[in-house]
């Protein structure tokens, strides 16, 4: 089947667009975060596309009030990968790896907006991401990540928050590959594996450049992934780090970061250390990550929108729905000050934090 992308030389396989090898978990997804300087108000999306399963999906938080509105929508994309947009959300590349725009269309849920992303450093393509879980593979990805600022604005119940590049910033990513999407698998390895998984990603905009910090560990504190990265403000060339450590003070009865401290190692043997400190939570299940119902991928039908909020005062974090958060944070590397957030989710047994189970919590 021919599709629209077929007229663009973007072509990786011997086949038309709407076919991407093999794999049924293959997926190519936009995520973009906005926070204000100002106050703890702050923005998600995410769009993915899920070509074996003939499904795209869309989803836009925002925090208002410490209360957190989550809008969704799926439907089937009839294999057309170059239309993106589901239900009331859009994603549009404006230009490529400089601006791309958001929209929320006016909707009965009272959420909508309209803001643009304009990159404030180059796009950082991150080391491949591939796992193993016993003989299958889990995932098979690659990612690139950019930090920017945005301008617009965005209406929560007739209120409206008017986004100004100068007070808001945040990070935008683009990844594709293979990880579990849609249903799940029936059959799973033999003999069953305990669920295991430990993941920090910290994107970071000082005044003057950017970091960029990741690492996966196995239940033993193997890492399988990391690397650090410094990038100048503009065009520069960014600088990946020698040697990349964390440490995490983790905030009784939860599995989420009290405290933080990074260590950058450069190919000069200089230290630097990034200090870390939260000061509130996005719920990662607001835009489809490990949401029951609305998990990236499900078939929702033809045309799927829903709509729910969450209480940020009144969550019960031991809950394994808000397992999964981006911690908005202040982040001091020497004598700059910036914000960013320290993403966070840890499943399962991890040693090096004291965790022996699927989901018992720090003391």
């Amino acid at each position: 089947m021919l599709t629209k992308g077929d007229d663009y030389p973007i072509h990786q396989i011997p086949e038309p667009i709407a076919y991407a090898g093999s794999d049924r978990n293959f997926y190519d997804r936009y995520f973009f975060n906005g926070y204000s300087k100002a106050n703890e108000e702050f923005f998600s999306i995410a769009l993915g596309v899920y070509p074996h399963l003939n499904i795209m999906d869309s989803s836009f938080s925002v925090i208002k009030d410490g209360i957190q509105h989550n809008l969704r929508a799926s439907r089937h994309m009839g294999m057309e990968r170059m239309d993106t947009k589901v239900g009331p959300i859009s994603v549009e590349v404006l230009e490529p790896l400089k601006s791309l725009r958001i929209v929320v269309d006016e909707n009965e849920h009272g959420i909508s907006a309209d803001l643009t992303f304009t990159a404030r450093a180059v796009a950082l393509e991150e080391a491949r991401y591939t796992y193993r879980v016993g003989p299958r593979v889990f995932m098979d990805s690659t990612r690139m990540t950019q930090n920017g600022s945005y301008n617009g604005w965005i209406s929560v119940k007739g209120s409206k928050i008017d986004v100004a590049p100068e007070m808001w910033l945040g990070t935008r990513d683009r990844s594709w590959g293979v990880r579990p999407i849609g249903a799940q698998d029936l059959q799973p390895p033999a003999p069953p594996i305990l669920p295991q998984y430990y993941w920090l990603w910290a994107p970071v905009n000082f005044d003057d450049c950017v970091t960029l910090y990741d690492i996966n560990t196995d239940g033993d504190g193997n890492i399988w992934h990391t690397q650090g990265i410094i990038a100048p403000v503009g065009d520069g060339s960014p600088e990946a780090m020698k040697k990349v450590d964390s440490q995490v003070k983790f905030k009784s009865g939860t599995r989420h970061a009290k405290s933080a401290v990074i260590t950058f190692l450069t190919k000069k043997e200089e230290e630097i250390q990034l200090q870390v400190e939260p000061l509130y939570h996005f719920y990662m299940s607001g835009i489809g990550y490990t949401h029951p119902e609305w998990g990236h991928g499900m078939n929702k039908g033809e045309l799927a929108v829903a709509y729910d909020t969450i209480d940020l005062a009144a969550v019960d974090e031991a809950n394994p729905l808000y397992l999964h958060i981006q911690a908005i944070s202040r982040i001091t590397m020497g004598d700059k000050i910036g914000m960013g957030v320290l993403e966070q989710l840890i499943i399962g047994p991890h040693a090096p934090s004291g965790f022996k189970d699927l989901m018992d919590m720090a003391p």
